[in-house]
């Protein structure tokens, strides 16, 4: 009993322990599909997913509405979303703050904010210039006729409810998410 209290009073902060890291997504924003993988193996494949309005890529800035390519995990779960659904990611990674520095996209003191929240297990900062609060998430209230029709987020990846409802089963924090 004290390790699942321990488990719920940290979770707040830490985004390691709890996946399986057999069990991963991978996401092809080609295909505009979600594949849940055990190793190397699929285990499913969700179809019609949408991603940001501006397309998958490197990610410049925030509000540039890109879906950063990349590795990432599971950083936290939001059920009270008006998404039905929220699974943050740990947007940005030490990579994606290396080559914004690079390009003097961010700063220094940015930098180093994100690198040591990753070494620390920790949700990097979502507020710097490169942005925040990527994640995998519903629809909500939206129209599922405009999802279907066309890439709206501002980032994300975004499914229908129904299918949210269905991988929610497979997600956890902590479980790997790669973005090609």
């Amino acid at each position: 009993m004290l390790r699942i209290y321990l488990l719920l009073c940290c979770s707040f902060f830490s985004f390691s322990v709890r996946a399986n890291d057999d069990v991963w997504l991978l996401v092809d924003t080609k295909a505009l599909t979600i594949e849940v993988k055990k190793g190397q193996q699929t285990l499913e494949t969700l179809s019609d997913i949408a991603i940001g309005r501006g397309g998958a890529g490197l990610k410049r800035h925030q509000g540039d509405n890109i879906t950063p390519f990349g590795s990432y995990r599971i950083g936290w779960v939001g059920q009270q979303s008006s998404f039905r659904k929220f699974f943050g990611l740990t947007y940005p990674s030490a990579e994606d703050a290396q080559d914004a520095l690079e390009k003097g996209v961010i700063n220094l003191s940015h930098y180093n904010s994100i690198i040591s929240a990753h070494r620390a297990h920790q949700i990097p900062p979502q507020n710097t210039p490169l942005g925040g609060r990527i994640g995998i998430h519903g629809l909500g209230r939206a129209d599922e006729k405009i999802h279907k029709s066309m890439n709206w987020t501002h980032g994300c990846i975004a499914l229908t409810n129904g299918q949210i409802d269905h991988l929610s089963q497979w997600l956890d924090k902590g479980m790997v998410v790669k973005i090609k």
